[in-house]
């Protein structure tokens, strides 16, 4: 059976869920789950999980992207992004160092109001489906972060090209959105590319005809998603059994931290904290 992680480049007008789907049939795997959503505009950088290795998605989600964005001003749409309908035109009288300083008013923790146009639920349903209807609801603004944001080129009189590193749940339509409103002039997206996601880059993508081609032979290990942590070898069978069966182990000289174990033969078996010289397992990746 399949498992392992594979960075797919993800085509423009897919889906997230289309790729996973398409990927169920080529390897032949039911467990499928992706580590962050892309809209179907969007490319790039897409982890997605296969077989055991489902069990890392939750911290593939949580982890910080990167993204190459197109910013348009003088356009405000419904769906924040130039695929929706136009709501607003304006003219754009700004310079690139407009642009340079707006930016810099979004580093750091803000706050955002997610678009109507996203999978957020109010009350059981899905903002799109309200928005779909003609129904605008309230929305909480949400914290996030932004890590990095930094102008690469101006392409044109009303279009720009930047890059962002931003914590999860992010929405950089919404960026784009506001940018455009601090500059007086509105904004939408009109294209966007993630080139990283989970600590894997654009490098390691594959495409879908890759995948097509060479299957399973491009899956990475489960354990690759967790490379920033040290690695620690268990050294008996005894101590391996007792991880096995879900016990904390004692290792009164190691250093506090986070963890990969692997066991007698090297497979990978958890992720696990370790805190006063107890290492307890925070997630199994080994089989029943």
């Amino acid at each position: 059976m399949p498992n392992g992680i594979i960075i797919i480049d993800k085509p423009a007008g897919w889906t997230s869920m289309d790729v996973c789907a398409k990927l169920r049939g080529i390897l032949r795997e039911k467990r499928v789950g992706h580590g962050g959503t892309l809209d179907p505009m969007a490319t790039g950088v897409l982890p997605v999980f296969v077989g055991q290795a489902t069990r890392a998605v939750e911290f593939a989600e949580n982890s910080r992207k990167e993204y190459v964005a197109g910013l348009r001003l003088g356009l405000v749409t419904n769906t924040q992004d130039t695929t929706g309908e136009t709501l607003e035109t304006h003219p754009v009288s700004v310079s690139r160092a407009d642009v340079e300083a707006a930016l810099a008013r979004f580093l750091g923790d803000i706050q955002q109001i997610p678009p109507m146009y996203s999978a957020i639920k109010i009350h059981g349903q899905k903002l799109y489906d309200l928005a779909r209807r003609g129904q605008e609801v309230a929305r909480r603004p949400r914290p996030v972060t932004i890590y990095a944001l930094e102008l690469l080129e101006q392409a044109g009189e009303t279009d720009f090209l930047f890059r962002c590193v931003c914590s999860k749940g992010t929405y950089i339509r919404t960026l784009c959105h506001d940018i455009g409103r601090t500059l007086g002039c509105g904004g939408a997206m009109y294209q966007l590319r993630r080139t990283m996601a989970a600590g894997f880059s654009l490098e390691q993508a594959v495409t879908m005809e890759d995948v097509q081609e060479q299957g399973e032979s491009l899956l990475l290990p489960t354990d690759s998603l967790f490379a920033q942590y040290p690695s620690l070898p268990l050294k008996s069978a005894g101590r391996e059994k007792r991880v096995r069966c879900g016990n904390p182990i004692t290792e009164a000289s190691l250093p506090d931290g986070i963890y990969r174990v692997y066991g007698q033969n090297h497979d990978f078996l958890c992720l696990s904290r370790a805190e006063h010289g107890t290492l307890t397992s925070i997630k199994n990746f080994f089989g029943a």
